[in-house]
């Protein structure tokens, strides 16, 4: 490989992979570029509006499970007031589409540990049933995987900007 640098040949070392949604390529990225590696598309118009809708109802549901564990006094103890207060601030963030694959995966996570019994229940509780926790698990993934939309405060903060570079004015020589 060395001769080959010397000779000026480049060369990217390139690995696919390939997941349950499809095809994904890897490659060696730049600092600047992680970051957008972090999102995916951000899409505007009726998909655009499709993922606030999404992400309107997860959060808003996770905001009132929030709410539900805080509501009650005789049950709250230190951990359960823990979880309601991550959930009502993730699922603020997934309203307003901040940091919103951490928040997604925070929701996904902890519907999934409330339905499985892995954390305590609130009294009052959304997710009783597991077809509701089911449903929201798979909401969360989705979001997490499609991205924030281009309704978001993700896509003001990290989402693609054109560039209009101004002509050069060539001076006479």
């Amino acid at each position: 490989m060395g001769k080959l640098r010397a000779l000026g040949i480049r060369f990217t070392v390139t690995v696919v992979s390939l997941i349950c949604c499809g095809v994904f390529e890897h490659h060696r990225l730049r600092r600047s570029q992680t970051l957008q590696q972090l999102f995916s598309i951000f899409p505007g118009g009726c998909p655009g509006a499709g993922l606030l809708l999404l992400r309107a109802a997860i959060g808003v549901t996770t905001i009132i499970q929030g709410g539900l564990y805080l509501a009650d006094p005789r049950n709250l103890t230190l951990q359960t007031a823990t979880i309601g207060l991550l959930a009502i601030g993730s699922g603020a963030l997934l309203l307003v589409g901040f940091l919103t694959p951490v928040a997604g995966t925070l929701v996904g996570l902890s519907t999934l540990g409330i339905a499985l019994a892995w954390l305590p229940a609130a009294s009052q509780n959304l997710f009783d049933a597991k077809l509701p926790a089911v449903f929201a698990v798979i909401m969360s993934a989705a979001i997490v995987f499609l991205g924030p939309g281009a309704l978001s405060i993700d896509a003001r903060l990290f989402g693609r900007r054109e560039i209009i570079i101004p002509p050069v004015s060539r001076s006479p020589r």
